[in-house]
C-alpha cells in the first residue's frame, strides 16, 4: 500500500509540475507571434542595411527592401504589437481646421486585477522600440560623416518611422507633454536636493 501511495504521489507531483510549467510558459508568452514580428521587421531592416553591399550591388534593390521592412514594422508596431504586448495604442488625427491631434488608448485593468501583459513581453516591446531607433541615429551620423548621400535618405527613413513609433508610445505611456515636463522637473529637483544634502553632510563632517 505504501508503494502504491508513493507511486501515486510521484505521478501527482509529475503531473503538477508539467501543468505548472505549461501554464507558466503560456503566461510568459501570451502573444509569441506578435513578439516575433515586433522584432523581425526592424531587426531585418538593420541586417539588410549592414549586409546589403555584400548581398547585392544594386542600391535600388537594397533601398526598396529596407523601406518595405521599415514600413511593415511601422504598421505592425503601431497597430498590432503595441496593443497586444503592452495594451497601448496611439494615432494622429487631423481635424477639419488642419490641426493635428494625438490620440492615445490604454487597455483597462481587469476587475480581478490581472495584468494585461506579461513582464517578458513588455521588456521585449520596449527594448526593441528604444534600441532600434538609436541604432538608426548612429547609422545616420555614420552616413553623414562618410558622405554617403544616397544612404542618408534611407537611414533618415528609418529614423523617422521608428522614431515616430517611439515618440507615440512614450507619450501614450507617460501621458501628455505637460506630464513629461513635470516628470523631468521632478526628477531634476530630486537630483538637486540629493546633491545639496550630500554637500551639507560633507561640510558637517
Amino acid at each position: 500500500t505504501m508503494q502504491l501511495m508513493t507511486s501515486d504521489n510521484i505521478l501527482d507531483s509529475i503531473y503538477a509540475r508539467c501543468c505548472f510549467s505549461r501554464d507558466s510558459a503560456v503566461l510568459h508568452s501570451r502573444h509569441p507571434v506578435a513578439s516575433f514580428f515586433h522584432l523581425f521587421f526592424r531587426v531585418s531592416a538593420i541586417v539588410v542595411y549592414l549586409l546589403c553591399e555584400l548581398l547585392t550591388s544594386s542600391f535600388i534593390a537594397c533601398m526598396v527592401t529596407i523601406i518595405l521592412l521599415l514600413s511593415c514594422d511601422f504598421w505592425a508596431v503601431k497597430n498590432v504589437t503595441g496593443r497586444l504586448m503592452v495594451g497601448l495604442r496611439w494615432w494622429n488625427q487631423v481635424d477639419d481646421d488642419g490641426k493635428s491631434h494625438w490620440k492615445f488608448e490604454s487597455r483597462k485593468v481587469s476587475a480581478q486585477g490581472h495584468k494585461t501583459s506579461s513582464e517578458s513581453e513588455s521588456r521585449i516591446f520596449w527594448l526593441g522600440l528604444i534600441t532600434c531607433p538609436i541604432i538608426w541615429v548612429i547609422f545616420a551620423f555614420s552616413a553623414l560623416f562618410s558622405f554617403k548621400v544616397n544612404w542618408l535618405a534611407v537611414v533618415m527613413m528609418g529614423v523617422v518611422l521608428q522614431g515616430a513609433n517611439l515618440y507615440g508610445y512614450v507619450r501614450c505611456k507617460v501621458g501628455s507633454r505637460k506630464n513629461l515636463t513635470s516628470m523631468a522637473t521632478s526628477y531634476l529637483g530630486k537630483q538637486f536636493l540629493r546633491q545639496t544634502v550630500a554637500k551639507e553632510d560633507q561640510t558637517a563632517s
